[in-house]
């Protein structure tokens, strides 16, 4: 063989073999990622997982502070239901647990609504009647049922009526 030919097949052979070589480099590479990606979404789908269970654990028991408030309540209605028999006593306890009640509910951040004699607010307030009367025009004059808020936000529109035309 020629000594040109043989130099040019040499270098085609070198050159082979270094194209072989990368190949095999980015083959190792693009396996090496692959794995890194599995396990990174494998650690993932555990994370989701793990959040998921403890939202669901906290909202199991999420309550458990209010209930715990509630039950010297419930408490006192057992006491009120036993003594039935003085009508005035009966009703005294009743009230005296309604306050009770109305006091954990507000320590929680419940707060009435403020309707009769206010301005209607489509935000908090929702109207059942209209009717002519002396006072401004969507003044609220009389609350069918009170509407609350937890907070900033609303938990119960207060059902009313207003004034109109």
């Amino acid at each position: 063989m020629e000594p040109k030919k043989e130099a040019k097949e040499e270098k085609k052979t070198d050159e082979k073999d270094s194209l072989k070589k990368q190949l095999e480099e980015k083959n190792q590479k693009i396996e090496e990622l692959t794995d890194t990606l599995k396990r990174l979404q494998a650690e993932f789908e555990n994370y989701k997982k793990r959040v998921d269970k403890e939202k669901t654990e906290f909202v199991k028991f999420a309550h458990a502070d209010v209930i715990a408030q509630l039950l010297p309540v419930l408490d006192s209605f057992e006491i009120a239901l036993k003594n039935t028999t003085e009508k005035e006593k009966f009703i005294e306890g009743i009230k005296i647990i309604y306050a009770q009640l109305y006091s954990v509910l507000e320590a929680e951040g419940l707060k009435p609504i403020k309707a009769t004699g206010e301005k209607f607010d489509p935000y908090k307030h929702e109207v059942l009647m209209k009717e002519e009367s002396d006072k401004p025009e969507e003044t609220i004059l009389e609350e069918f049922q009170k509407g609350y808020m937890l907070n900033d936000k609303v938990l119960r529109h207060s059902k009313v009526k207003i004034s109109g035309k």
